[in-house]
């Protein structure tokens, strides 16, 4: 049986333990800051994983660690594990930062002699849970691989190194998380003189291999819901860029915009992606009315 420890218990963490713990011979244990308030502490009871007191509490006597905190919190988060680590163990850093904090954290990890294994998820979790697309590489990587492929896991070294597969997943997510601001500024713009249907209309005519219908609403709905983590994670993408000697204009940008709603504040009565509502609620949010009714 595979011991597991979630550092983070969000999206990443509740979703990947739900699909190891259906079909798998696996025990989980987590820590989250989050415990103490209550209800996500419930959702782990719920799920069958164990709640431990700290990091270190989680990850001691675990075969596998997963590090699944927001962007800004990755370093301390992994240092406040290393009193639990111990040689033998697996530390799978899966956070979305930059090459150059995973090669930092790798470092950290490597004298407790726990073996660091750089992880990218290279898709929304949730439609795959444990079976989501994931790239590695690292010192433990190779072991890691066997390991993951035994549960069901979907898994692929690019790298003996601790960097490559953490670049990929921050070069992709210039494009993805760069469509996701694009919509909803166009979006939003577009709403002031309701041509968001024709926009749609004009962007399918041009691209027909895209749902747009779909990708309009979504897109919007992902910054709404993941704004703030999805900022921290373009400031790793643009520090990455940076590296490569590039300016990251629109790195940068991307990453204001996602900060910007996360910031707003929008109140919605139920979970939707239906980009309407999801524009009627930010234009709230802006202290704006209603949209001008829409073209013909």
């Amino acid at each position: 049986m595979e011991r597991i420890a979630f550092i983070g218990f969000g999206e990443v963490g509740q979703t990947v333990s739900k699909g190891l713990l259906a079909g798998q011979r696996v025990e989980i244990r987590a820590f989250d800051l989050l415990f103490d308030a209550g209800k996500l502490k419930d959702r782990a009871a719920e799920l069958g994983v164990g709640v431990a007191r700290d990091h270190a509490d989680a990850v001691r006597g675990a075969d596998m660690v997963f590090l699944a905190v927001t962007a800004g919190s990755s370093m301390e988060a992994a240092r406040s594990c290393l009193p639990g680590l111990s040689a033998g163990q697996l530390f799978l850093d899966i956070n979305s930062v930059s090459p150059r904090r995973k090669q930092e954290t790798a470092a950290l990890v490597a004298p407790t002699g726990a073996r660091y294994v750089d992880v990218a998820v290279m898709t929304p979790i949730a439609p795959y849970a444990h079976k989501a697309p994931i790239l590695c590489g690292g010192p433990g990587a190779r072991e890691w691989l066997a390991r993951a492929q035994s549960l069901g896991m979907n898994v692929e070294i690019v790298s003996e190194e601790v960097g490559p597969a953490a670049a990929i997943k921050m070069f992709r997510s210039i494009m993805v998380k760069g469509f996701e601001g694009l919509m909803l500024e166009c979006m939003l713009a577009a709403s002031e003189y309701g041509v968001e249907d024709r926009i749609v209309a004009a962007l399918k005519e041009s691209y027909p291999g895209v749902d747009w219908q779909y990708f309009s609403g979504y897109w919007i709905e992902r910054v709404l819901t993941h704004g703030k983590r999805r900022a921290e994670e373009m400031r790793e993408v643009a520090a990455t860029v940076r590296a490569c000697g590039l300016e990251p204009l629109m790195s940068a940008a991307t990453a204001e915009r996602h900060d910007w709603l996360a910031r707003l504040g929008v109140k919605l009565s139920e979970k939707t992606q239906d980009r309407d509502q999801l524009v009627a609620a930010i234009r709230a949010a802006l202290g704006k009315g209603p949209r001008r009714q829409k073209a013909a």
